[in-house]
C-alpha cells in the first residue's frame, strides 16, 4: 500500500466535506459496491435453495434458515451500525464489515451441512448488515448540493436491483458452475473493496472508550427483538401463525424484548441505538414512507417471479429477463429523480411517487393466467419509474439536516424501516394469497356448481382426447378431472393473485395521507471542527 498517491493516504477525518470531489466519488463508489454485495446476497440463494438442499442433505424446513438466519441477523445489525460507527470509526467498521463479509462468503461456499451452512450465513448477514447504512450516512456527510441529489438517487436503484438481480443470477450461476459459486463469487470483489476502504476511507475518527459503556442489556433487548420478530415473519405463513406454538412463543418473545428495549432506549445512559431522530416529525413520516415502500418493493419483487413461476411455469431465466424491465426503467428514472428533487417540493414528489406505485399495483391486479412479458411491460415500468420517486424524497426528508454523529443513527434507524416493511410484506403476501386462492376456490366451485352441466362437458370432452391416447375410458376420466382440477386451481391463484396487488394499491394510496404533515428538512448548520472526533 506504500505505493498508493498521497491524496488517497490523506487524513480529511476533521473535515471530509473539504476533500477532492474525485476521492469523495471513489469513497462513495467502494462503499455503494459493497452495499450492494451486501443486498445481492439476500435472494441470490432463493432460486437454488433446492440445490443446496441436495447438497447438504437438508429437510426443506432446514433450507429455509438459509435464507431466514442472514435476515434475522442482517436486521440487528442495521440499527447497531451507528453506534459502532462512532466507536470504531466509519473506516474501520466498513472494512471490518466487508472483510468478514468475505471470508463468512467463503465458509459459507465450503459448508459441510446444514448447520454449519447457517451459523455461517447468519454471520454473513450480520457482519454485512453494516455496510447498508453506512454508505447513506457517508452519501449525506461528503456531499452537499446537487452532488448530494445523486446519493438517495443512486443507493436506491442498488437497494431495489440488488435484490431484484439476486434469484436470476443465483440460478444461472448454479446451473453453469455450481451452488458453493454462490458465495465463492464474492471473494474477490469482497477482498478488494476491503483493501480499498482500509486505504481511502478516513472520514472520522474512532471514539474506543464507547466500547467500556456498552449497554448489554439493550443489544439483547434488542437482537431477541428483532430475531423474533423476523422469525415470526418468516415462518408465520408456513406454519398457522400464531396457532403453531413456536410462532406463539416467538411473538411473546419478540413483545417483551421490545418493551425493555424502549426502556433501554430512553432511560439507558449509553444507549446502543438512540431514538432521538424520531424527535423530528419529518423523520418520522419519512420512516412510515420507508416502511410502505419496503412492503410494495420486496412484495412487488416475491409475487411476480412467484406468479410467473407457479401460473407460467417460466424457469429463473424467463423470470429474470421478465421481471428485468423494472431495474430498467427504474435507472432511465433516476436522473429524473435527481433533478426533481433540487426543483420541486418533496411533498410533491413521493405524492406522484405513491400515486404512480399504486397505479401500477392495480395495472397487475388484472392479470390472467396467461400474462407473460408483454402483459406485464407496463406495470413493471411504472413501477420502476414510481420507486426512485418514493425512495429519493423520502431519502432526503429523512436523513437531511442530521449532524454526522446523529446522521448515523438515523441512517440505521430508516434502513431498518425498509427491511422491517419488506419482511412485514413478504409475510403479509404470503399469508392472503393462501387466504385468497381458497377463497376463489371456493367461488369457482359454487359457480361450477350452478352450472354442473358445463363442467362435465368440458370433463367429458378432455377426457374424450385423452382417451385417443389412452385406452382405458376410467383412466382417461381421472387424468381428465386431474387436468380440470389444475386448471381451476391455477384460475383460482390468479385470481389470488389479483387480490393481493389490489389491496397493496389501496395501501399506498392510503399511505398518502401522511404526506401533508410533513414539512421539508431544515439544513443542517456547519458541523464544529471537531463534531466527528
Amino acid at each position: 500500500m506504500t505505493g498508493w498517491p498521497k491524496t488517497l493516504a490523506q487524513d480529511w477525518s476533521t473535515n471530509p466535506t473539504a476533500m477532492p470531489i474525485s476521492r469523495k466519488y471513489l469513497i462513495f463508489g467502494v462503499m455503494a459496491f459493497g452495499q450492494f454485495m451486501a443486498l445481492f446476497d439476500i435472494q441470490i440463494v432463493s432460486a437454488s435453495l433446492n440445490d443446496i438442499q441436495a447438497g447438504l442433505a437438508a429437510g426443506p424446513d432446514e433450507v429455509s434458515w438459509v435464507q431466514t438466519a442472514y435476515l434475522i441477523a442482517e436486521l440487528v445489525m442495521i440499527p447497531l451500525s451507528g453506534y459502532l460507527a462512532n466507536a470504531m470509526s466509519t473506516r474501520w467498521l466498513f472494512v471490518l464489515s466487508a472483510g468478514l463479509f468475505t471470508l463468512s462468503s467463503f465458509l459459507c461456499g465450503l459448508s459441510w451441512d446444514i448447520e454449519s451452512m447457517i451459523a455461517f450465513r447468519a454471520l454473513q448477514g450480520f457482519t454485512g448488515g453494516a455496510m447498508v447504512p453506512l454508505v447513506f450516512a457517508v452519501g449525506f456527510t461528503i456531499f452537499s448540493g446537487k452532488q448530494r441529489a445523486l446519493i438517495p438517487a443512486i443507493l436506491g436503484t442498488v437497494s431495489v436491483l440488488a435484490p431484484t438481480l439476486g434469484p436470476s443470477a443465483g440460478g444461472l450461476i448454479t446451473e453453469a458452475l455450481d451452488w458453493r459459486w454462490l458465495f465463492f463469487i464474492n471473494i474477490a470483489p469482497g477482498i478488494l473493496v476491503t483493501l480499498l476502504s482500509i486505504q481511502i476511507i478516513r472520514i472520522d475518527r474512532a471514539n474506543p472508550s464507547m466500547f467500556g459503556h456498552i449497554d448489554w442489556s439493550h443489544f439483547v433487548s434488542m437482537a431477541v427483538f428483532l430475531g423474533s420478530l423476523e422469525y415470526v415473519l418468516e415462518e408465520g405463513p408456513k406454519k398457522d401463525w400464531f396457532g403453531d406454538p413456536q410462532i406463539a412463543i416467538a411473538g411473546w418473545f419478540a413483545l417483551v424484548a421490545f418493551a425493555l428495549f424502549l426502556e433501554r432506549s430512553f432511560y439507558s445512559p449509553n444507549p446502543l441505538v438512540k431514538l432521538t431522530p424520531f424527535r423530528r416529525p419529518t423523520f418520522a413520516f419519512a420512516c412510515g414512507f420507508n416502511l410502505v415502500v419496503g412492503v410494495g418493493i420486496y412484495s412487488a419483487i416475491y409475487l411476480v417471479p412467484v406468479y410467473l413461476g407457479r401460473v407460467r411455469g417460466y424457469d429463473s431465466l424467463q423470470i429474470g429477463t421478465t421481471v428485468f424491465v423494472v431495474g430498467v426503467t427504474q435507472l432511465m428514472s433516476v436522473v429524473i429523480a435527481a433533478w426533481l428533487s433540487q426543483r420541486i417540493d418533496m411533498r410533491y414528489m413521493i405524492t406522484v411517487g405513491l400515486s404512480l406505485f399504486a397505479l401500477s399495483l392495480w395495472l397487475s391486479s388484472s392479470m390472467t393466467s396467461a400474462w407473460g412479458f408483454w402483459e406485464l411491460l407496463l406495470p413493471q415500468s411504472v413501477r420502476g419509474l414510481a420507486i426512485m420517486l418514493c425512495i429519493v424524497p423520502s431519502v432526503n426528508m429523512a436523513l437531511a439536516g442530521f449532524q454526522p454523529a446523529e446522521l448515523k443513527y438515523a441512517s440505521g434507524l430508516f434502513n431498518l424501516m425498509r427491511n422491517l416493511g419488506g419482511a412485514i410484506g413478504i409475510a403479509v403476501v404470503n399469508t392472503l394469497l393462501q387466504d385468497h386462492t381458497r377463497m376463489a376456490a371456493l367461488h369457482l366451485g359454487e359457480a361450477m356448481g350452478r352450472d354442473a352441466t358445463a363442467a362435465q362437458d368440458v370433463v367429458a370432452g378432455v377426457a374424450q382426447r385423452i382417451g385417443q391416447v389412452v385406452p382405458d375410458p376410467a383412466h382417461a376420466l381421472l387424468m381428465a378431472q386431474g387436468v380440470f382440477a389444475r386448471v381451476v386451481g391455477r384460475e383460482a391463484l390468479t385470481l389470488a393473485f389479483n387480490d393481493v396487488f389490489r389491496l397493496l394499491a389501496w395501501m399506498f394510496l392510503a399511505a398518502l395521507v401522511m404526506v401533508p404533515f410533513c414539512r421539508p428538512p431544515k439544513k443542517a448548520a456547519p458541523a464544529p471542527a471537531d463534531a466527528a472526533h
